[in-house]
């Protein structure tokens, strides 16, 4: 056993898993039943799970012209779709049309559609015999994409095009700000080229917006003012007013101009070209977008959840299972989370008895509520010192991962605050891949806009998620894989990235981080708001409770804030399911390491776990468990 296997205990939640797992064959996967599983697996051939390269010699046996085809197929597929999504193509750090933006028209989504279903029936004639192992597995990722993109058609429209978290309002400023670089005139030109072709996008935008309001699929009332707001947020300051304060655009657009070595005549007329384009295509535009969601207004419903839909309980039930690639049921999933928020208290209370702290949780709750103590000021100070105390905890993880992990990220980190311009209505903290050359860094992003809702007891753990060890280091990881297809670089499962994320601030308890028994208090803290989310999406969207249902049960049982509870709620009510994978994705992480060690024992290498789990980029949940089998039948192997 290596040093780094030393000291891991057998963790023990109230498992998703061990109430009812429905996962492929819809049957009942405890402990034991996985490790009949696995004796099973060692008498059947190897190529029935999936193997790294290394393990299965497959890199010495000759490339069938079967796989061939199929590898030049996802070549070409690939660069189809970057050619398809100019702007997708940006964040891979891909300039070759950076003047244009996503198409999101109707006819366009029609065609992909199309495209799809040519692509499905085309492997669909694939001989996988004649695969690697390493390919029957980029095969089954690929064909898994299309048929989720198909099974969810129906339900396309149901999902809300713009909504107060995120949206077209936003996305374009962001991708400005944030990824399109100017390193070069043709960088500027293409900037303000895109600024005019703005109003196109809008275009496809809109047309959306009245697809759904045909169909009766209106936002909630409430959302309406904040998407407003946050999209005249953009056109706050000069050039669009006679402030002394310059817009986002106009910020970010000079001060890169400012960097670049270039004519004074050519930048004057590059100055000129981008006041224009502001004026006169990005102000119209987005006075159209928010006049057709203002619009709404009158009609919009009170009610939260998507069961008002017209077939909105099978467009839940869908979601669900895009999100967490397990087929759980809502009911199922409102129970796990019943018993983990419960599992969770009784850990809190153990840490309060470490505190010292007498009476009951709920009480505890409240005053680390509302503890000023356990918050940087509500100031710039505070704000500068929050960010700094995020850079020192992730710059510290970052020392001691190479005790925990093979794979490591070659990619930068940085920490920002949420722009002002989006600050309000974006959620307390996410993260942003770098391109796969890293010649951008991935960027962790605390909302710093209410100090109140980013307490320094959840510092570590947020930043331990979204940086290092969680969605920089495997997102990184994934985006910089050599010797798998692009596509299988840059797919996304919720339930794994997100299980992982939730993973990682677990692990930092083992890695010897959270020594203040506060900070491990707010460990737990940010697991039960994901335990939470299990009960209130599932409440919102299939028990039909209202918002303030929703917040009052956040309120009842978490820490958190009323402010943070509030926005929270409207989170997972704008983006119905989403919510649900962090939980369901951590608990099969750490009962796949469970089942290693108990059968692995001493053999046992946290190392080669993680980078079983990391090595293939992002899987749904049953082939991450084929994964850690083959871990397992490989070690046992070389050890016998």
């Amino acid at each position: 056993m290596s040093d780094s296997g030393r000291g891991f205990k057998k963790h023990s939640p109230t498992s998703l898993y061990s109430l009812k797992r429905r996962v492929g064959a819809h049957r009942q996967f405890t402990l034991s039943r996985l490790l009949v599983l696995f004796a099973a697996a060692l008498v059947f051939s190897c190529g029935r799970v999936d193997q790294s390269p290394e393990a299965s010699g497959s890199e010495d046996l000759p490339i069938s012209a079967e796989q061939q085809r199929l590898e030049a197929f996802f070549a070409a597929t690939w660069e189809e779709d970057l050619a398809r999504a100019p702007a997708s193509a940006s964040y891979l750090g891909i300039k070759d049309q950076q003047d244009q933006w996503n198409d999101v028209s109707e006819a366009f989504q029609l065609e992909s559609l199309e495209i799809t279903r040519q692509r499905l029936a085309f492997i669909e004639g694939i001989d996988t015999a004649e695969l690697s192992p390493e390919r029957q597995l980029s095969y089954r990722l690929y064909r898994l994409d299309l048929e989720r993109t198909l099974v969810g058609a129906p339900y396309r429209h149901h999902r809300y095009i713009i909504h107060q978290y995120r949206g077209p309002h936003t996305s374009p400023i962001s991708l400005l700000v944030n990824v399109h670089t100017i390193d070069s005139v043709q960088d500027a030109s293409d900037y303000i080229a895109r600024l005019n072709n703005l109003p196109q996008y809008f275009d496809g935008v809109i047309e959306q917006i009245q697809i759904r309001m045909e169909k009766g699929l209106y936002l909630v009332d409430w959302m309406i003012p904040k998407i407003a707001e946050s999209a005249g947020n953009v056109l706050a300051g000069v050039p669009f007013d006679d402030t002394d304060t310059a817009s986002v655009i106009w910020d970010d657009f000079t001060a890169k101009l400012d960097a670049l070595a270039v004519e004074p005549a050519v930048k004057e007329g590059l100055l000129k070209a981008a006041r224009d384009a502001l004026l006169s295509s990005v102000k119209p535009a987005y006075e159209r977008l928010i006049a057709v969601v203002q619009s709404q207004q009158e009609v919009a419903p009170a009610d939260d959840g998507v069961w008002r839909f017209p077939e909105g309980d099978a467009f839940y039930a869908n979601l669900l299972r895009a999100f967490t690639t397990t087929d759980l049921t809502p009911e199922e999933i409102h129970q796990a989370g019943l018993a983990n928020v419960e599992r969770l208290h009784r850990e809190m209370r153990a840490v309060m008895a470490e505190l010292g702290e007498q009476g009951d949780l709920a009480d505890f709750l409240s005053r680390v509520r509302n503890d000023a103590s356990l918050r940087f000021d509500n100031s710039d100070e505070g704000r500068a010192a929050y960010l700094d105390a995020a850079r020192g905890a992730i710059n510290e993880m970052a020392q001691r991962l190479p005790d925990y992990f093979g794979l490591l990220p070659a990619s930068d980190l940085v920490v920002k605050p949420v722009e002002a311009y989006r600050e309000r209505s974006a959620g307390k903290a996410f993260y942003q891949s770098p391109p796969p050359d890293g010649s951008r860094p991935g960027i962790y992003y605390a909302n710093l806009y209410d100090m109140d809702a980013m307490p320094i007891t959840d510092l570590e753990a947020l930043a331990f998620h979204e940086g290092l060890p969680g969605h920089h280091l495997q997102l990184s990881i994934s985006a910089e894989l050599e010797g798998v297809p692009d596509f299988q670089r840059h797919t996304r499962f919720t339930a794994f990235t997100e299980g992982w994320g939730l993973y990682s601030e677990f692990l930092a308890r083992e890695m010897g981080f959270y020594q203040n028994p506060y900070s491990n208090f707010g460990r737990l803290a940010m697991e039960l708001w994901r335990a939470a989310r299990l009960v209130v999406d599932t409440g919102l969207h299939y028990k039909q409770w209202t918002r303030e249902q929703a917040v009052a049960y956040l309120i009842a049982n978490t820490p958190n804030s009323e402010y943070d509870c509030q926005r929270a709620i409207e989170r997972y009510i704008a983006m119905p399911g989403q919510a649900t994978a962090y939980m369901i994705g951590k608990l099969r992480i750490v009962e796949l390491r469970d089942m290693a060690q108990e059968v692995l024992g001493e053999q046992f290498d946290i190392r080669a776990f993680h980078d079983t789990l990391l090595g293939s980029g992002a899987v749904p949940l049953d082939q991450l468990e084929a994964s850690v089998q083959q871990l397992i039948q490989t070690t046992l192997s070389s050890a016998g």
